[in-house]
């Protein structure tokens, strides 16, 4: 019993439990005192986070599959399902009394549910994603932090909005509240904002954006981890400022995006293998034992007649075959003239052939592209961060050469042709570069109406995709725009060798093809119930090649079926 893809959400109760949630869709009950597994519980689609409640005795997970679900422990037997959302649940927590469960939505609302599932409140109010959700001590007021760059308060009893906190625009993905109503708040940026009733503090803690802060009143503590791949300590003194006590870098198969106190002197992390790790802080030791590698992939690319991938474990594959390990998760695969670069979490920019580093960023890594300028191969890389790294190949071998400010979030696709290069955010924007001097040409902030997660140079111009469930086409200074017979986020885009048909793959496990002569859906097949990670083109050029987090490349045929889509 244990993970196989990513570990995204993890819980404990003392230093009895801990709970993880996946990315393979399970949701796993361990006994923290032996590290070894209880039970497990699967969603229908990605388990992002999980709480325990007060006493310990029921545990809810949020999913990609718009529910909460509330289990009892330590059995796991299904008690409730939460249902409402129309977007992924990003988080759930129970009140204090362990009566009502709030949850968080893409959506950009708030749900207030009780213990059978029965809807008590929706709060609206957030204009973007809500990303965390936490309860005051006295059960009395809720605290939300979304993509709109807010903090709100709320009223348990009313449902009303009690207060707006603006942070100026910056995403804020974490909030915590102290038993005296101090609020605590991570943001891209890698600031920590305090915020109490006799005013507000900004502190600059980390190089990348704070994905996870815990907060323990006992011992006046503070937890901060981010995306610089770097956890820290903090003690809150009487004057409501934060001193750093400790800090320490993670190990290469830790994922920064959630961690939670364990006991009193250990920390629990998810991580990119079968389980979760954990840190003694006060004796600096790591516990990272039994923890296998995922197998889950994440990207696919043809290099010649081979296929290349590569996922979560960082080990080059060829043909099915492991080849070189890059040594921490791996984000895509770019040939580039001899190489193939790639990287991750680790910003590390390798050649994939060889393991050879080329370039150190100090943010995770996302996508890259290639283009010409100056009659010399390039390469972009995407971060986490905005920028778009830029080498050049000289003598044969990459060589960095700038780094150009794109977006102000994660870039989560780039593409290039001739003259521009097309990238997509986080923020749902889209921005064209020109290549010849990459000043910005065009930015356009709503270029989706929810997060853009890929696009894909086409004839005459770029596609993107996103959350919003919708193709566009953006050629000639003008937009088209598809819906597409996706149901879940659309993760991935790629187009055909002969440039004429589209391939989009959804966290679902679906693959849709749009043909690009009729502007019509032509296929939809759904090769797994796992995501899709990434799509390339096959060999022959008259297909398709899948990732999926379930470890598997599957063949995508180009054959129509027999029905059809129309937009």
């Amino acid at each position: 019993m244990k993970h196989f893809g990513p570990i995204s959400g993890i819980a404990t109760f003392k230093d009895i439990y801990v709970a993880t949630a996946g990315y393979d869709n399970q949701v796993i009950l361990w006994d923290a005192k032996t590290k070894t597994p209880i039970q497990r519980v699967l969603h229908d689609h990605l388990a992002n986070q999980c709480a325990f409640n007060a006493s310990g005795t029921l545990l809810v997970s949020a999913s990609s599959d718009y529910t909460a679900r509330v289990w009892e422990v330590p059995s796991l037997r299904l008690k409730s399902v939460l249902i409402g959302h129309d977007d992924d649940i990003e988080m759930a927590a129970f009140s204090p009394d362990g009566q009502t469960i709030a949850t968080c939505s893409r959506d950009h609302s708030i749900r207030l549910f009780n213990l059978t599932g029965q809807t008590l409140k929706i709060l609206n109010g957030h204009s973007a994603d809500v990303i965390s959700v936490c309860w005051a001590a006295d059960g009395e007021t809720l605290v939300s932090s979304s993509d709109d760059g807010s903090i709100r308060r709320w009223d348990f009893r009313t449902g009303q909005q009690l207060d707006i906190i603006d942070l100026g625009g910056v995403e804020t993905d974490t909030v915590a509240l102290s038993r005296e109503g101090i609020i605590f708040a991570g943001d891209d940026e890698g600031k920590l904002s305090i915020i109490s009733p006799t005013g507000s503090h900004l502190q600059l803690a980390h190089a990348a954006g704070i994905k996870r802060i815990i907060w323990d009143d006992a011992q006046r503590l503070l937890i901060s981890l981010s995306y610089d791949r770097c956890v820290m300590l903090w003690h809150l003194n009487s004057d409501n400022q934060l001193v750093k006590t400790a800090e320490t870098s993670l190990p290469s198969i830790i994922w920064p995006r959630s961690c939670a106190l364990l006991g009193t002197n250990q920390i629990a992390f998810v991580t990119f293998g079968s389980s979760y790790a954990t840190w003694n802080f006060h004796n600096q030791a790591w516990d990272l034992d039994a923890i296998d590698p995922a197998i889950s992939l994440n990207a696919v690319t043809m290099v010649g007649e081979d296929i290349y991938s590569i996922g979560d474990a960082g080990i080059l594959q060829i043909n099915g075959q492991p080849s070189t390990k890059a040594g921490s998760l791996c984000n895509f695969l770019l040939p580039f003239g001899d190489n193939v670069l790639t990287g991750g979490q680790m910003g590390t920019v390798f050649d994939a052939r060889t393991g050879q580093t080329i370039y150190q960023h100090r943010s995770p890594l996302n996508c890259g592209t290639t283009f010409h300028k100056d009659g010399k191969p390039h390469a972009a890389i995407g971060t986490y961060t905005g920028e778009a790294l830029i080498f050049c190949l000289d003598a044969g071998q990459p060589r960095f050469l700038s780094a150009v400010r794109m977006h102000e979030n994660a870039i989560k696709g780039i593409a290039a042709d001739e003259t521009y290069l097309f990238s997509v955010c986080a923020t749902a924007a889209a921005a064209f570069f020109r290549i010849a001097d990459f000043e910005l040409q065009t930015y356009l902030d709503r270029a989706h109406d929810r997060i853009s997660n890929g696009c894909t140079q086409i004839e005459g111009g770029f596609a993107s995709i996103g959350r919003d469930l919708k193709l566009r086409l953006w050629q000639e200074g003008t937009s088209e725009v598809y819906e597409t017979p996706h149901h879940h986020s659309i993760k991935c885009i790629a187009i055909s060798k002969d440039r004429k048909l589209i391939a989009t793959g959804s966290y679902g496990g679906t693959v849709a093809l749009f043909d690009l002569v009729t502007r019509t859906w032509s296929k939809v097949t759904k090769p797994t119930a796992s995501g899709i990670s990434c799509l390339s083109h096959d060999a022959e050029g008259s297909g398709f090649l899948a990732s999926a987090y379930d470890g598997r490349i599957y063949p995508i045929s180009t054959h129509t079926s027999s029905q059809r889509y129309v937009s």
